[in-house]
């Protein structure tokens, strides 16, 4: 299956919903005006665009509709494609480099069920693979089931999994799996944390310890920040990467759960809303439904739907 089949079957529930906001806020209308441009971004915020994003796209499709460059529904589905593509280039970089003979470590956040540890014993895959030495970190000492699912991705992949006692002081976790990294010269250190809510203050200050833990053996680790986001739950997510910027440092995003929800929306408010760049997007269970996010595959597959409307 080609990368860009997987971003459209994950999407296609998404698609059809995103397709038919677009162009049904102009069916039937010969001269679109006000009325048109409301219901189109009404329609796209209920697509879990989040109000900025559809403010953005609504007024892009506008601009060109009064110069004459929209004649045809797909023109406005070009036109609507090249908008969203545009906003989901935004903050797009490649993925930081350690210094020299260090490892690069990646701090994994977020909230409970968000997928956190699948998607790091996936990305444990992918790298391992491509040849580099993983190391993983389970400082989620909170919940046991997630320490042992992590050592069985280390199991599965042949990553080596830093772990302690369940309960167990994560920031001490943290800086004996950073230790270990850097001393049996790791590529790459995947650390994962306890799921918590946005709003857990204790919780959230914990983040920061662990940071400090790691920088205490590697000076400026961790070098990536990862926010998994759990797509099914739409627009919602916003507060949550807010919270989770404000009291981790975000750096990136990963978006989980891209399997048929139909809120693939969210993406784009994402975008709109921070200057962070997402990472990769997992659309299923497999290790190979986790793929490096690509912009124009997302745009492309997220009006997919067009052919059939």
């Amino acid at each position: 299956m080609s990368i860009f089949s997987i971003f459209k079957r994950g999407l296609e529930k998404s698609a059809t919903r995103v397709a038919r906001a677009v162009t049904s806020a102009f069916a039937g209308v010969k001269v679109h005006g006000n009325a048109s441009f409301d219901d189109l971004e009404a329609m796209l915020i209920a697509a879990d665009f989040g109000v900025a994003a559809a403010q953005k796209v609504t007024n892009g499709i506008r601009e060109r509709y009064e110069r004459g460059k929209i004649a045809t529904d797909a023109d406005l589905i070009s036109v609507a494609k090249e908008e969203v593509c545009a906003i989901l280039r935004r903050g797009s970089r490649p993925l930081a480099a350690a210094p020299e003979n260090e490892p690069l470590v990646i701090l994994m956040v977020g909230v409970n069920g968000s997928g956190k540890t699948t998607t790091i014993g996936k990305l444990a895959d992918r790298w391992h693979k491509e040849g580099k030495k993983v190391i993983l970190g389970a400082c989620d000492t909170f919940r046991a089931a997630a320490v042992e699912q992590l050592q069985l991705w280390g199991e599965r992949t042949g990553c080596q999994v830093i772990a302690s006692r369940h309960g167990a002081d994560p920031a001490s976790v943290a800086f004996d799996a950073t230790m270990a990294a850097k001393s049996r010269n790791a590529d790459i250190l995947l650390i994962d944390t306890a799921g918590r809510q946005q709003n857990q203050q204790n919780l959230m200050a914990e983040l920061s310890k662990i940071r400090r833990s790691i920088d205490k053996v590697l000076p400026g680790a961790p070098h990536e920040v990862w926010l998994t986001v759990d797509s099914s739950l739409g627009a919602n997510v916003i507060s949550q990467a807010r919270e989770f910027s404000k009291t981790a440092g975000v750096t990136g995003l990963v978006l989980t759960k891209l399997d048929g929800t139909g809120r693939g929306g969210m993406a784009v408010a994402l975008h709109e809303e921070f200057d962070l760049p997402t990472f990769f997007a997992g659309f299923g269970e497999a290790p190979e439904d986790l793929q490096e996010f690509d912009p124009e595959f997302y745009a492309d597959a997220l009006f997919s739907a067009e052919e059939s409307l």
